[in-house]
């Protein structure tokens, strides 16, 4: 009979919640081991045993993140406007953001590769569930001679954008949401002419 695992999957939360916290309050450079585990309710040995180091422990932060927008993706519904359901796969990837900022920094701004590899595989799910979203375009004809890819990049390159920019604030008197579902309308249907 094997030796009952001393962490489970409630010490896993509990430490990624402590540590998307930790993120947000500071950064990710500034993440201590032994604050996250204290939050937490646990030892340090608890993110060992279940992460193996700080950085695993950012990299299932970033994969935490991608799992974050493939759900929003996903819960979508698909109507017989592609067009709109593409704006509206932005407004999930801004809820994201402004929701999750830490999380967004982690899987959008660091470039390191040592959390990297964490959730790459996560990245290359949500990027399949994106790449649907496009699809209809393509079938229609209304990218212009791009690729679903190619198409799906521009869209992420915007929003990424977009996100950065709200993150930091707004000018006075724009309606954010209004500023996302306008400059995403405006890429989408310019991919026809193009």
């Amino acid at each position: 009979m094997g030796r009952p695992r001393e962490h489970d999957e409630t010490t896993a939360t509990a430490l990624l919640d402590a540590a998307e916290r930790q993120v947000a309050e500071s950064d990710a450079d500034s993440l201590s081991l032994r604050e996250v585990a204290r939050e937490a309710g646990t030892t340090t040995r608890a993110v060992y045993s279940l992460f193996g180091s700080k950085e695993q422990l950012l990299g299932a932060l970033g994969a935490r993140a991608f799992e974050i927008l493939k759900e929003g993706l996903e819960e979508l519904p698909v109507t017989d406007d592609p067009r709109l359901d593409v704006v509206e796969a932005s407004l999930v990837f801004r809820r994201f953001a402004l929701g999750h900022p830490a999380l967004f920094s982690i899987a959008f701004h660091r470039a390191d590769p040592t959390i990297v590899p964490g959730f790459l595989a996560a990245s290359m799910d949500t990027l399949a569930v994106l790449l649907r979203r496009f699809e209809p375009l393509a079938a229609q004809g209304l990218l212009g001679g791009r690729s679903v890819s190619e198409a799906a990049w521009q869209f992420h390159a915007l929003c990424e954008g977009l996100a950065a920019m709200e993150l930091r604030r707004v000018p006075v008197g724009v309606d954010p949401e209004k500023l996302w579902r306008d400059a995403i309308h405006a890429l989408v249907t310019g991919f026809e002419s193009a």
